[in-house]
């Protein structure tokens, strides 16, 4: 896992086997996260989509779909409305009565009145022109359980296989869990002691708290709890004993992330690095190159086959080419080959664009049907590791296979195709061997208005190993003129004859 800190976001790739498989980023002000609750108010109720839609703060009204209600809708209505008005003085659910659960299929005018307020969930970000997704099935993750209130139970996952620790944690948590709450224990509780659950139980329980007290004379719309930010909950939900690193380039994310390890994951605190390299952490790793080569319309495979992918409002479209290499005695290893080697990469494109949806496979045609039985074997295999919830379809005679994958946050896109940065599209440029004069220009402009700030230069490598050729004697030039060393730092992003000036505080310097 590797976290980069920089200019109001915080961006994390997983990388496995050294491949880029999630890139996940998140501006550090961000105002709805998946996972926040909040009071809402039904700002109308749509009987053709049997949905209400909810003012929750957000500049487009939320969606709330009848399913999404949840069986125990009429409790949280009652929870709400009792808080609201003072009625309800403690989070307790002890002496709180469970009405009965609504009906699975009705009208979503019988269950819920416009203007009412209520107790929600964002389970699901603002997608293209639609606003978030709500439910009203609370739910409070933590580390080694997830706490749903107005309901009785304890389910433990199915990862957990040993009947006697099933059991075992299923009595522990029975002795801990407050009256009317149910209990998912997640994998991660496997082995844990009835301290480690308490203690979770309690921190869990004081979120309800405050939940409750934010509740009292509240009104809508407004957030009563903020899920953690998406650096915590990634590292809360997929840190293993599977993982053998974890660098981070921010002081305090770096301290943060240590206290939750020594909290939970105390073998684990080793693998924690903290990065204060001259290079910008993704490229140190290599990201930034995977992120150039993996986001374009086509992405090729080491064979030299390929894929194209393309987007419609409904749906994805990918399509197998294998760039005339089949080759080989056998005509059909050669194709099941290649569609192997293109079920790896689409499984990894899936993944680290974060694509939702219908997504429909053109794979090269196969005859043999034991082939198209293993190519369909081995894609479940591929996508084994994806925690979004999909479904794939055999093959059809059309050797089309159809994937529907669960569409929770906006697919990510980056456009990794560049203007040319001198001409920016004129097709006409200056010469390029005057970029150093330009440089000069600039560095002297700023060492007459700033004579005491530190300076950095950012180029990208080509022009800084320029710069820096002749045992950096433009260094030394500029060192013997302005009487201080400019320190030339390299960057992949940059455009080849863009550079940029910044000061000792990390903030560019300007000139317009």
């Amino acid at each position: 896992m590797i976290i980069r800190s920089a200019s109001g976001e915080v961006e994390i790739a997983l990388l496995e086997e050294g491949n880029l498989v999630e890139l996940h980023s998140q501006k550090k002000d961000t105002s709805f996260v998946v996972g926040d609750i909040f009071l809402g108010r039904i700002k109308k109720l749509n009987h053709t989509v049997n949905a209400a839609f909810v003012d929750i703060g957000h500049e487009k009204d939320a969606f709330l779909h009848y399913s999404d209600l949840g069986a125990k809708l009429k409790s949280v209505l009652d929870y709400t409305d009792g808080c609201v008005s003072g009625k309800i003085s403690t989070a307790k659910l002890d002496n709180f009565t469970i009405p009965a659960d609504i009906i699975k299929n009705d009208k979503i005018d019988t269950v819920l009145d416009k203007r009412a307020t209520l107790l929600v969930q964002m389970f699901k970000e603002p997608i293209s022109t639609k606003g978030p997704r709500l439910t009203t099935e609370i739910t409070l993750p933590g580390r080694y359980m997830v706490l749903i209130p107005f309901s009785e139970g304890i389910t433990v996952s199915k990862k957990i296989e040993d009947t006697k620790e099933r059991t075992r944690l299923q009595v522990l948590t029975e002795s801990i869990k407050p009256k009317n709450f149910s209990v998912i224990l997640r994998t991660a509780a496997e082995g844990k002691k009835v301290a480690d659950l308490h203690e979770e139980m309690k921190n869990l329980m004081a979120k309800w708290d405050q939940i409750h007290d934010q509740l009292l004379d509240a009104e809508a719309p407004v957030k009563l709890l903020s899920e953690i930010d998406k650096t915590g909950s990634i590292i809360r939900d997929l840190i293993n004993e599977s993982y053998t690193k974890i660098v981070v380039d921010d002081k305090e994310l770096y301290h943060s992330i240590k206290a939750y390890l020594e909290s939970f994951l105390p073998t684990h605190t080793k693998i924690l690095n903290f990065y204060n390299g001259k290079k910008n952490i993704f490229d140190e790793y290599s990201v930034t190159y995977q992120i150039k080569s993996s986001f374009g319309r086509t992405s090729s495979m080491p064979s030299g086959a390929y894929i194209v992918i393309d987007n419609t409002e409904a749906m994805y479209v990918i399509d197998v080419n294998s760039g005339h290499r089949v080759s080989g005695s056998s005509q059909e290893e050669s194709i099941l080959r290649i569609n192997l080697e293109a079920a790896q990469e689409i499984a990894r494109q899936l993944r680290l664009r974060d694509i939702g949806g219908l997504i429909v496979i053109d794979f090269i045609d196969m005859r043999n049907v034991e082939h198209k039985r293993i190519l369909m074997e081995k894609m479940k295999d591929f996508m084994a590791a994806d925690r979004a919830q999909h479904t794939i379809l055999p093959l059809s005679k059309f050797a089309l296979m159809q994937i529907t994958r669960e569409r929770v946050r906006p697919a990510l896109e980056i456009n990794t195709s560049e203007v040319c940065p001198t001409c920016n599209g004129s097709g006409k440029i200056n010469a390029s061997i005057l970029v150093t004069d330009e440089i000069e220009r600039d560095l002297e402009f700023i060492m007459r208005s700033k004579p005491d700030t530190a300076i950095q230069l950012h180029v990208h490598p080509f022009l800084g190993a320029f710069l820096k050729k002749d045992f950096w004697k433009q260094q030394r030039n500029w060192y013997s003129k302005y009487s201080r060393w400019i320190k030339i730092v390299t960057e992949q992003d940059l455009p080849v004859t863009t550079y940029k000036f910044y000061d000792k505080q990390g903030d560019e310097i300007r000139f317009s």
